[in-house]
């Protein structure tokens, strides 16, 4: 992908999460309706499909991959769990193909040759202004935010022993300003207290969210690979998908190492 065109997809995804989050809000009466949420929905599915239709094999496997990841993670913390709520209750429809698009952001901005040449510094200055906001989750936050202290931790280790580093830096960027918006205007907010062991206290949003979704891009990284190279050597026909079946990881790994120098 071009880098004109990684700079358009990030910007455009960015630009859409905002809108859909605005025009859930802002509808009078307090919100978009379940059928308009479902009307987003739509929109973001159509949005995400558009884009990964001039994506590579592996990446459009990433992107499912997350969104599958997402969405049982959505139900069982938001539905069952209710370590956090949407404002109508429910999860809505364009959550889960949101999700896809917030890895595809990320994922834009690490093909960026800008952050490609600044990639050290990207990620020091991640770390560096996370841990800053972890501690004043610590310490100054009206709520006490241990969680996020957790997830500044996991964000810690997948930024620095990650094989794809950027796509975490990524992460962080768009993933808290979607998380700040989204619990300002009222899409969904965080309980105080984790529900499972009643004890760890839970910012709104967690100062670390971005660790805690690195673990959807982590999942995608690695079972990405795995997941291409059994369909290749089941396949009555390997060569319908284009690749080589051992050529899979090699070019899935293959940007991993650009972004690492």
């Amino acid at each position: 992908m071009t880098p004109r065109r990684s700079a358009a997809v990030l910007g455009l995804v960015v630009g859409w999460l905002a809108a859909a989050l605005l025009l859930d809000s802002a509808v009078p009466g307090g919100g978009a309706t379940r059928g308009q949420q479902h009307l987003l929905g739509v929109g973001t599915w159509l949005l995400l499909l558009g884009l990964l239709r001039r994506e590579t094999l592996h990446v459009r496997v990433q992107v499912g991959v997350v969104v599958v990841f997402a969405t049982v993670v959505e139900y069982v913390f938001s539905e069952w769990l209710g370590t956090y709520e949407y404002r109508l209750g429910t999860v809505p429809v364009f959550v889960p193909p949101g999700h896809g698009l917030v890895y595809l952001a990320a994922l834009s901005f690490a093909r960026l040759p800008w952050a490609q040449r600044h990639g050290r510094a990207l990620v020091a200055a991640v770390l560096v202004v996370g841990g800053a906001w972890a501690l004043w989750g610590l310490t100054l936050s009206p709520t006490h935010d241990a969680l996020g202290a957790f997830w500044y931790g996991c964000l810690v280790l997948f930024a620095w022993r990650g094989r794809s580093p950027l796509v975490y830096v990524g992460a962080f960027l768009v993933v808290s300003y979607l998380e700040i918006a989204g619990t300002s205007l009222g899409t969904w907010r965080w309980g105080e207290v984790d529900p499972v062991l009643g004890w760890i206290t839970i910012g709104n949003p967690p100062s670390g969210i971005a660790g805690g979704y690195a673990w959807f891009d982590a999942a995608a990284l690695a079972a990405t690979p795995v997941l291409l190279r059994w369909w290749a050597r089941r396949s009555a026909a390997p060569g319908q998908l284009g690749v080589d079946p051992d050529e899979v990881v090699a070019h899935s790994r293959r940007p991993l190492e650009v972004q690492r120098r």
